[in-house]
């Protein structure tokens, strides 16, 4: 769509983005002239007066939304009418949250956007890859850009299994689940905030719950590696204005998608965030996190990867 040194428009890494929307260690940063967007100091939400700004200033060729550790909606069509205004593409990165755009929980970015990137793996649930749907003015160029561009042949058992996945995600079923993905991240964020906790943004409305530590005096790396030790699986995760570095975090970012589709409900998620909170605050006493470890086994059990004997 665009050629090396054209000036693209992405959030910013810390902010909630993705390395690929221009931070300086990826190629996004490398290849291309990026400028970075983020969100309001107060709200913690997607500043779009600041997208305006910049666009204006800078007349990127290319706006890109999306995130990687953003949990609130995004303002496609807001977006959208920016790059208008200043003959840009619109580019929407939704890997993260396809499958709830797929099941009409997220609003979709497809009538606003030039070209709608995601994975066929996250809330999707489904087979390692990826996909590109956009306008069929650009289908030529990005056709050539995937191939001979950069991808030498096609995978058929993985084409196939992205077609199950697509059909999966069109059936009542798949709905349901996604459905209760937001609820339980809801009931999550909720229960982490009545601990303690503090949580990016005040809630959720997607799969994802940012979590700010500095109430519990503790780091992203720190929790990371404890819960880790008792079975659960969090990232650490840098949240807007953090002072820690990367490689430390002030946040971590939970996401429930994985444990939804085990079963798992709002009751579960009460449970979850009280061994989060027991974990935060007793680092280091490894007597009781053997026991939380226990009773994190025992929660997980319940819910069999594979329920039926194969």
């Amino acid at each position: 769509m665009i050629k090396p040194g054209d000036t693209i428009l992405g959030m910013k890494l810390d902010h909630g983005g993705h390395l690929t929307h221009g931070s300086t260690v990826n190629f996004s940063g490398k290849i291309y002239n990026a400028i970075s967007y983020g969100v309001n100091a107060e709200t913690e939400l997607i500043d779009y007066e600041e997208i305006e700004r910049l666009a204006n200033e800078n007349m990127p060729k290319i706006i890109v939304a999306g995130a990687s550790s953003y949990p609130r909606f995004i303002d496609y069509k807001r977006i959208s009418n920016i790059a208008k205004s200043i003959d840009a593409y619109f580019l929407v990165d939704m890997a993260h949250v396809a499958g709830l755009v797929a099941a009409e929980i997220h609003p979709s970015p497809v009538p606003y956007a030039d070209a709608v990137t995601g994975t066929t793996t996250k809330t999707l649930a489904g087979a390692r890859g990826g996909f590109i749907l956009c306008k069929k003015e650009i289908a030529k160029k990005i056709n050539s850009a995937v191939f001979p561009g950069t991808q030498g042949s096609m995978h058929l058992h993985i084409m196939g299994a992205k077609a199950y996945t697509f059909k999966k995600a069109m059936t009542e079923e798949y709905k349901s689940i996604m459905k209760q993905v937001a609820i339980n991240a809801k009931t999550l964020a909720k229960e982490l905030d009545r601990l303690g906790f503090r949580i990016v943004t005040g809630g959720t409305d997607n799969h994802i719950v940012m979590v700010d530590l500095r109430p519990k005096n503790i780091t992203g790396k720190t929790l990371d590696e404890a819960l880790e030790s008792v079975g659960i699986t969090v990232n650490k995760n840098m949240i807007p204005n953090d002072t820690e570095n990367p490689m430390v975090t002030s946040g971590v970012r939970i996401g429930t998608t994985a444990m939804t589709i085990k079963g798992a409900k709002e009751k579960e998620m009460i449970e979850i965030a009280n061994f989060i909170n027991q974990v935060a605050e007793n680092i280091g006493n490894e007597k009781l996190l053997e026991n939380i470890k226990g009773e994190v086994k025992t929660l997980a059990n319940r819910f069999q990867l594979y329920p039926e004997s194969l």
